[in-house]
């Protein structure tokens, strides 16, 4: 794609809108970019060094008049009068996955889902760093996809994976993916999309453009993965599949101490026991990654095994905080919907007291009350906006609830719910927006919490 010299609008100044704007300005474009916020910090300057004209405080029309390209970030809805007036004068409307996309030679891993696809992107990662090859991970996980373009990273010899998210998929046009995962559908972002199933059918978008030698991996265990893959792409191509249940002919399964993968060219096995990770969940997440490298020849068995063994947990998703008294504390602040946090409590490995509750995102809180039915619970303690709807699906369970006012007075009750042994977990089920700056935020104040509790060991002080 050539740039210079034509005016490129970006609408929204988040991280990957930014990247765009630099970008676009270094191949020569005119960039104009508006943000519907009024003040954007010390990133106006900069950009306004590099000679971008920026519009605030709303998406204008006038920002997007004379166009010949529109990037637009994930976060900004395309349904936005602005762009569907400028869609409607034949002006092309891209994310900036896409506008990378275009100028990536490598190979693309694309993870997606509504659950665990940073875990599986960033494992993914750490096995192409193994390989040797130039690699690079980032894309929603945290680092825009477009860092990547210019590095030996982005050049044919090198891997390039890449989580992406419903959003930045709405957008997508020749994204070409080597392989390709879609992890799980569970109700999240109802606020943007009228139903799951059109929710589900942005995540289908990242097997557009795939030939039959590329992999495609879905979840066997998830109906509604692989409904959203014969949808939008019916049964031309093989797939492999991961489950936790059974064993498919073609991709991965649980074979009691063992991750198995059946492949073209035969069986291989990796053992539980060298994984980093807690919960049920991350198994399945495992044998994503694995079906991604090794499918696609990405990576040998032996590079696999020696990624996975180095491996740990992302910040915030099941990760281990502290001990006191013999109760351990974990920190699973990014699990923001429903969906994720049963996926985190299936098959948790000893008896726990919940953290829950923040900003209600939409949705049912039935298959919260189910999962915890099936584990061995202490009580659970709610706070913020949606602790009286949690309230209310989890009343007359066999276990304690209690609304907490505050993160410390949670903790401290849930500290003292458990015997040595047990588990304190923050798994918040919501956003954090009600009483923190975001999930990163309440794992702080979390984290505070339990070490004030004093005694044991924690993350800080383990080597």
């Amino acid at each position: 794609m050539e740039l210079a010299g034509r005016r490129v609008a970006v609408v929204g100044l988040g991280k990957s809108g930014v990247a765009a704007a630099r970008f676009c300005v270094r191949r020569g474009a005119r960039v104009v970019a508006t943000d519907d916020r009024s003040e954007i910090g010390p990133i106006a300057a900069e950009l306004a060094d590099l000679g971008v004209a920026l519009h605030l405080g709303g998406i204008s029309a006038e920002a997007l008049q004379g166009a010949d390209l529109v990037v637009l970030s994930p976060g900004v809805p395309p349904t936005l009068p602005p762009l569907v007036e400028a869609r409607g004068c034949g002006v092309p409307i891209l994310g900036e996955i896409e506008l990378a996309a275009r100028f990536v030679a490598a190979p693309i891993v694309g993870v997606t889902g509504t659950n665990g696809k940073s875990t599986v992107a960033s494992l993914c990662g750490a096995i192409a760093a193994r390989t040797g090859r130039p690699s690079f991970c980032g894309g929603n996980l945290g680092t825009p996809l477009l860092e990547a373009v210019g590095t030996p990273a982005a050049e044919p010899d090198g891997i390039v994976v890449c989580e992406m998210s419903s959003f930045q998929l709405e957008t997508v046009e020749r994204l070409h993916c080597r392989a390709a995962a879609v992890l799980n559908l569970t109700a999240d972002h109802l606020d943007r999309y009228s139903s799951l199933q059109e929710y589900g059918d942005a995540k289908a978008r990242i097997f557009c453009n795939m030939t039959a030698d590329d992999v495609r991996v879905l979840n066997a265990d998830d109906p509604e993965t692989l409904a959203l893959y014969r949808r939008n792409h019916g049964e031309r191509f093989s797939v492999f599949t991961f489950s936790l249940r059974e064993a498919p002919p073609l991709g991965g399964f649980v074979d009691g101490d063992h991750l198995v993968l059946r492949l073209p060219g035969g069986q291989e096995r990796y053992p539980t026991a060298e994984l980093n990770l807690v919960g049920s969940h991350n198994l399945a997440n495992a044998l994503a990654a694995f079906l991604l490298m090794r499918a696609s020849g990405l990576a040998t068995p032996a590079q696999v095994r020696e990624a996975a063994r180095a491996f740990r947990p992302l910040p915030h998703r099941m990760e281990w905080v502290a001990e006191r008294g013999g109760v351990h504390f974990y920190d699973d602040s990014k699990g923001t919907n429903v969906g994720a946090v049963v996926a985190s409590l299936h098959g948790f490995p000893r008896p726990f007291a919940l953290i829950a509750g923040g900003r209600h995102k939409g949705g049912s809180y039935a298959p919260l009350r189910q999962v915890l039915a099936t584990a061995s619970v202490r009580g659970v303690l709610l706070i913020g906006e949606a602790a009286p709807l949690l309230e209310e699906a989890l009343a007359g369970a066999n276990y304690p609830v209690w609304r907490a006012s505050s993160m410390e007075e949670a903790v401290e009750r849930a500290a003292s719910l458990c015997r040595p042994g047990d588990a304190v977990v923050l798994s918040p089920a919501c956003s954090s927006f009600d009483m923190f700056r975001d999930y990163a935020h309440r794992a702080e104040v979390y984290r505070r919490a339990v070490y004030r509790l004093g005694g044991g060991t924690d993350a800080e002080r383990t080597p």
